[in-house]
């Protein structure tokens, strides 16, 4: 059976798509980008990355194959173990293995996987009918150019006006100008008795004001109750596992060993499989993730693993 389209389809929902005894693929979310030198522009999309050391079935591949397939789990567990063994084949004799629409991956000298992503398919949904483009170099200089030109060759030619002597129009100015200097005297006199009025009422308010002050008393009957500020915990979607056991009190010892031992650890909610999954613990970025589970792999468990779920 050939897992490859399972894999890519599951890639478009889920941020790790892990196939049993071989490795994940992991997706992260790329913004947009503008290459200023190229004038390229290109959608958000998901970057795709490999982790050989994320290996234990979690059963997504082959729960989603035996759907599409309509077949039985335990047989699209069988058929995935069989294509991963087809492919260790493939890549001791010194050969890629190329899957469709996801990447190559092959051994480098050191025997380990070295995975290339392909670029020919982006996995983010929310970018869907949105391809990368190439917009042509916007060239100011000659609409400045011919600006110049025009200011240049304009020619203003400014002609005087002529003008008449009209006599009467003398007599009106110096009646208006007579109007002018009675409504200044009087306005400047409004102005004054304006001010003096409003001091006096401001006077009368503030000394209102002050006698409510000093005839006011103040008291407490009663201290003020504590608030209680309750912070809400973020979501912490990646967790290192120590494992998952079919018996619930099997579970409980690993997890009161671990908290002991001066781990976070949890118990997280039965899983769809019947199974009761213990945690070193929860994290709320892939890095910190990631560091935690190098860590416990090096000092604790090698065979510790990393889940990537919403709780």
């Amino acid at each position: 059976m050939n897992i490859q389209p399972y894999i890519a389809q599951l890639l478009y929902r889920y941020q790790c798509v892990t196939v049993p005894g071989f490795g994940a693929f992991l997706t992260e979310t790329q913004s947009a980008q503008w290459i200023e030198s190229e004038n390229s522009f290109f959608p958000p999309k998901k970057m795709i990355s490999f982790n050989a050391y994320i290996k234990n079935n979690d059963g997504l591949l082959a729960n989603h194959i035996a759907q599409s397939e309509k077949t039985s789990y335990d047989y699209a567990v069988s058929a995935i173990q069989y294509e991963v063994l087809n492919w260790k084949k493939i890549l001791l004799e010194n050969e890629s293995i190329s899957i469709k629409n996801v990447g190559d991956i092959r051994l480098n000298a050191d025997k380990n996987l070295v995975f290339i992503p392909s670029d020919q398919t982006n996995y983010l949904s929310s970018s869907f009918g949105l391809s990368s483009f190439v917009s042509p170099v916007v060239k100011r200089e000659i609409f400045e150019q011919k600006l110049e030109a025009i200011e240049e060759n304009t020619v203003i030619n400014l002609e005087p006006e002529e003008r008449k002597s009209r006599p009467y129009l003398r007599y009106a100015a110096i009646f208006v100008l007579g109007l002018g200097l009675t409504g200044s005297i009087g306005y400047s006199v409004y102005q004054n008795q304006m001010a003096t009025e409003t001091l006096l009422v401001e006077t009368a308010v503030q000394k209102q004001v002050n006698n409510k002050i000093q005839e006011a008393t103040f008291f407490i009957k009663s201290p003020m109750p504590a608030v209680t500020l309750s912070i809400k915990e973020g979501k912490m979607p990646y967790h290192v596992m120590a494992g998952a056991f079919r018996e619930e009190k099997n579970a409980q010892k690993s997890f009161e060993k671990l908290s002991n031992q001066g781990y976070k650890a949890k118990r997280l909610a039965p899983n769809k499989h019947g199974l009761f999954p213990v945690v070193y613990g929860s994290y709320s970025t892939l890095a910190e993730a990631e560091k935690a589970k190098t860590e416990i792999q090096k000092k604790d468990n090698p065979e510790a693993w990393l889940l990537i779920e919403s709780l």
